[in-house]
């Protein structure tokens, strides 16, 4: 119920959507006794269509959430047992696939996990994603060279949490044993969340990174980008929020 409600929701009220739905309600508002309101949303819609996705705000909102955990330390303490990498890096799967996987703008969880692998030989990796998903990337980590025996797959998880939840169960993780989490650096706050939720210790070892570290000027070179950027970045802020009120993490925004 969490995971379709969440979905329905969040396509309403994400930026995007919501300048789409203003400036179609302003144009049905248009010819109607409510034609100053329309044309004030359609001002205001335009406004945030330009803003939005022209100049860097999503940096603004995504800089606190990348900053806010640094990767761990590798060469200290006891050897790495293995790598988490959390899924959403694979486009829907076409039906018969036209490739071996079909990697999105999240792709460097894998490459990393990848170097990582070859780092640390005698680490598992451990991909949580839905069924689909983990098939793909099973074969993928396999032809890229990851023996299968060291590939471990965690299917029907839907979202964060049930990541967290079903990896702790399949793994069943010792106390001492030190396990990577790989994922997104501005999804990892509510990863982590989720882990210690569920008793999973885990060090964060982020990626993706869609920011410089600070606040730079810039212009974004097509809309459509900055509005992706700037969706990514509230709905994190909304799933932070969720996920706290509904028990999922055990902070409102978990930190070191």
């Amino acid at each position: 119920m969490f995971y379709h409600a969440a979905k329905i929701i969040w396509f309403l009220v994400q930026p995007s959507s919501l300048i789409a739905i203003s400036l179609a309600l302003a144009a049905a508002l248009w010819v109607t006794k409510w034609s100053k309101f329309g044309r004030r949303l359609l001002l205001g819609g335009l406004v945030a269509y330009v803003v939005c996705g022209l100049a860097p705000v999503s940096d603004a909102l995504l800089l606190p959430l990348e900053n806010r955990f640094g990767r761990t330390q590798l060469h200290f303490g006891r050897p790495i047992a293995g790598l988490i990498v959390l899924g959403g890096v694979e486009r829907r799967p076409m039906d018969p696939p036209r490739e071996l996987a079909g990697l999105i703008d999240t792709a460097e969880r894998i490459t990393e996990a990848i170097a990582l692998a070859r780092r640390f030989p005698e680490a598992q990796i451990v991909f949580t994603g839905d069924t689909n998903e983990t098939s793909n990337i099973g074969q993928l980590f396999e032809a890229l060279g990851v023996p299968k025996d060291r590939i471990t797959l965690v299917s029907h998880s839907r979202d964060t949490y049930e990541n967290a939840l079903l990896a702790k169960h399949r793994i069943n993780p010792s106390a001492q044993a030190r396990w990577l989490l790989i994922t997104s650096a501005w999804h990892m706050p509510r990863a982590v969340g989720c882990f210690r939720k569920v008793g999973f210790p885990v060090e964060p070892w982020p990626v993706d990174y869609r920011t410089s570290g600070r606040i730079e000027w810039h212009f974004y070179g097509s809309i459509s980008k900055g509005l992706q950027q700037t969706d990514i970045a509230l709905r994190e802020y909304v799933g932070l929020v969720a996920y706290f009120l509904t028990g999922r993490t055990h902070a409102l925004v978990p930190g070191p």
